[in-house]
């Protein structure tokens, strides 16, 4: 398996091999899969919706619910006005959501469709809300996408409003529905009033009951939530590149100022997190934390010795890895090679930065944006690793070099039960340097010999 890959690297390559992203649809998708009421609706053909809904459905292990315009030939020379029309009023004749949330495909940007100008022709039910973000397959990735659907909500339905409330929002970036609810229960914790968007906790994990439902009620970010985002008083955003520009957009459309921080993941950034929450609240960090926090630098100082100096190779979407490379640090591995597939050129900066900051020489490393898994094996090839930190996409590399591996981000598609549980905080601290730990132990022994074979490590 990929025993072809040439060692010699390629770096002027003009084609992607084994993709370190998806495409923008994809996170319009999910990011509208995290608001109350609300079917996501893909502008194009069938086959570019069933492709998104089954990336997410893989990863999720649950149905991802979305519509389609179900363009043909003629809706692709022609337009798709009429596609959407008539799709708007089936889907509320049928399903009956509050809002469909519009995102446009490859097909449908191609052909030029102005589908803002669509919706404000629209005859639209009392009380229900079309809105739409565009969301090109051919540009970005997926992270762009779901910022820009984030955009999109917040363009047809923030109100102005003059007045600030006394709440906070929050914006989580691409988190798993297991983080949404860790994140939420430190912020309640340190007494904040907050407004969550978007929100995908029971939605994509919902609890076996015995029925399906469409739109669970009370599940997901509110229509009046993200009306009212328009007079917190402050957001925190969460993930520096997925986050960026929704916060960027709420602060100049509404006077909305903002903190930008990295995923908290690991001691450090998770203190970034909890100290900004601190902020909002002026309250006085809960005993509940502090044990957290301990627990996991007990954790990180008991199991140094099998992962100081180790060697690792990240990759992934550009907030998580930033996350991950940061954990390593602490944990006293050296990140050899942190990539990713979404195209931001800030990624190396930041990476970078974060090597100073805690005295590495980023020099020593591989740090790189807008790249994919074939480079990242070129490099493997010529000087290894000890353990690959990633999607289920590096599998086939992890098999070839005979490396282990963690899985992390999106999309883990060959294990169960990873999205219900926190990979943020300082508990999904807990939990991944206990993974990280226990596949250096587990290759400890399997190459151990015999007489070295032993039950207490």
């Amino acid at each position: 398996m990929l025993d072809m890959t040439p060692k010699e690297v390629m770096e002027n390559r003009h084609i992607t091999i084994n993709p370190c992203k998806t495409c923008e649809p994809v996170g319009a998708m999910f990011c509208a899969l995290g608001v109350e009421s609300c079917m996501p609706h893909s502008h194009g053909s069938q086959g570019c919706c069933s492709y998104h809904r089954t990336v997410l459905s893989r990863h999720f292990k649950e149905p991802a619910m979305a519509s389609s315009s179900s363009f043909t030939e003629g809706a692709s020379v022609f337009g798709g006005r009429s596609n959407l029309n008539t799709a708007a009023k089936n889907i509320f004749d049928i399903y009956n959501p509050d809002i469909i949330a519009v995102h446009t495909t490859c097909l449908s940007e191609t052909i030029g469709d102005d589908v803002g100008s669509y919706i404000s022709d629209m005859e639209i039910p009392d009380g229900k809300t079309v809105l739409y973000a565009s969301t090109p397959s051919y540009e970005g990735s997926h992270i762009q996408g779901f910022s820009n659907m984030m955009i999109g909500f917040m363009k047809y339905m923030t109100k102005k409003n003059g007045e600030k409330a006394g709440k906070t929002a929050i914006f989580p970036g691409w988190v798993n529905p297991g983080d949404d609810r860790e994140l939420k229960r430190m912020a309640e914790l340190m007494g904040v009033d907050y407004i969550y968007f978007p929100d995908h906790e029971g939605i994509l994990e919902t609890p076996m009951t015995g029925k399906y439902k469409y739109f669970p009620k009370g599940i997901g970010t509110s229509a009046k939530d993200i009306q009212e985002l328009g007079s917190v008083k402050k957001l925190i955003a969460l993930g520096q590149l997925t986050s960026v520009e929704p916060a960027e957009y709420l602060e100049k459309q509404h006077k909305v100022p903002f903190t930008l921080l990295p995923m908290p993941i690991g001691v450090s950034l998770t203190d970034k997190y909890l100290m900004a929450l601190r902020d909002m609240s002026y309250q006085e960090i809960p005993q509940i934390l502090e044990n957290e926090r301990g627990r996991l630098v007990d954790l990180m100082l008991d199991s140094h010795s099998y992962t100081y100096n180790k060697k690792a190779a990240i990759y992934g979407d550009p907030d998580i890895v930033y996350g991950f490379t940061s954990l390593c640090i602490e944990m006293g591995m050296i990140p050899k090679y942190v990539i990713t597939g979404t195209p931001k050129a800030s990624f190396v900066k930041q990476i970078k930065a974060l090597f100073e900051e805690n005295g590495m020489n980023s020099g020593k490393a591989v740090i790189k944006a807008d790249t994919d898994l074939f480079y990242l094996h070129q490099l493997i090839k010529n000087e290894g690793v000890d353990i690959l930190i990633g999607s289920s996409y590096g599998k086939q590399i992890a098999k070839a070099e005979n490396i282990p591996m963690v899985r992390m981000g999106f999309p883990v598609l060959d294990r169960y039960g990873n999205t219900i549980q926190a990979t943020v905080g300082y508990t999904g601290g807990i939990r991944y340097v206990e993974k990280i730990t226990n596949v250096f132990m587990d290759r400890q022994d399997a190459d151990s010999r015999d007489e070295d074979f032993d039950v207490v490590m």
